[in-house]
């Protein structure tokens, strides 16, 4: 029993020291993830790697770029797909919408985009309701590999039937094949969707706010963090929004256990959506 208790100990060890590691020399910051989670995915790529343990993992990351961005992609969570909830796209139509009417000039930031599925979502919406003209989009994540995706808009076409299911749950208008060309087996999504889009590297974990926003969504990315880096994002955000701005975030997710929840006002709960009011 002791023996295990200090291969449990050496283990943890190895972890930070790995973590610290590649925060040291490659910047990223994955000390505040949770730790289940972070240490499944460091023994998935040890495994891939065909290493022994986390101490030889930390040695090739270090010494190899390559082994890093290979980590890196194992460390983004990568669940996505459009309209995902569409209830949640449904709320943000009927009470949003109507608000960012009223503004000469919309700002919206998919903070953990990911590989774009909601980004494109979101602007078939303000297209839809006649603000795309007037919006621009910033789609951010820590991972390079994703964001080239995303820029590409080109996703397989056998997902197409449940994303139009999405689509029109979610108060969809229009045939949702509008939107794409058939590319083979892939469905091309049409240019003027990311005409008002700016893809951009950024991690929530070390960087900083970098414009004023008048809707904010980050959605299902917080539950991989603890509390210390969930209080973290939300003061980013929070310094992100403009005064009546929107948050909205994941099912999972909640703004009543971090320091900032006094200064929004529920939209709604179920759906996750918040204005600042603070």
């Amino acid at each position: 029993m002791a023996n295990l208790e200090n291969q449990d100990e050496i283990e943890k060890i190895e972890i930070e020291l790995l973590l610290e590691g590649i925060y040291r020399f490659y910047g990223f910051d994955f000390r505040n993830y949770v730790a289940a989670s972070i240490r499944r995915r460091i023994w998935n790529r040890i495994r891939a790697e065909r290493l022994k343990n986390v101490s030889s993992l930390q040695e090739k990351v270090l010494h190899d770029p390559g082994a890093m961005a290979r980590l890196i992609a194992d460390f983004s969570i990568h669940v996505s797909e459009m309209f995902r909830d569409p209830s949640f796209f449904k709320t943000f139509r009927e009470e949003v919408i109507p608000i960012l009417k009223d503004i000469p000039f919309i700002r919206i930031w998919h903070a953990g985009c990911s590989s774009g599925e909601e980004v494109y979502s979101m602007a078939m919406i303000l297209y839809e309701e006649g603000l795309y003209h007037k919006t621009k989009i910033y789609a951010t994540d820590m991972n390079e590999e994703l964001l080239e995706k995303a820029r590409k808009g080109v996703y397989p076409l056998n997902k197409m039937p449940r994303y139009e299911d999405n689509y029109l749950a979610a108060g969809g208008k229009q045939d949702f094949s509008v939107f794409f060309n058939v590319c083979h087996d892939k469905a091309c999504f049409h240019r003027f969707l990311t005409h008002n889009v700016v893809f951009a590297q950024h991690n929530l974990a070390t960087d900083y706010s970098f414009n004023e926003f008048h809707v904010i969504i980050c959605r299902n990315v917080m539950i991989y963090f603890d509390k210390i880096l969930q209080n973290r994002v939300h003061q980013l955000f929070y310094e992100s929004l403009c005064m009546r701005g929107f948050l909205g975030l994941g099912g999972k997710e909640d703004i009543a256990f971090n320091d900032y929840s006094q200064y929004y006002e529920v939209l709604s709960t179920r759906q996750k959506l918040y204005c600042k009011v603070k």
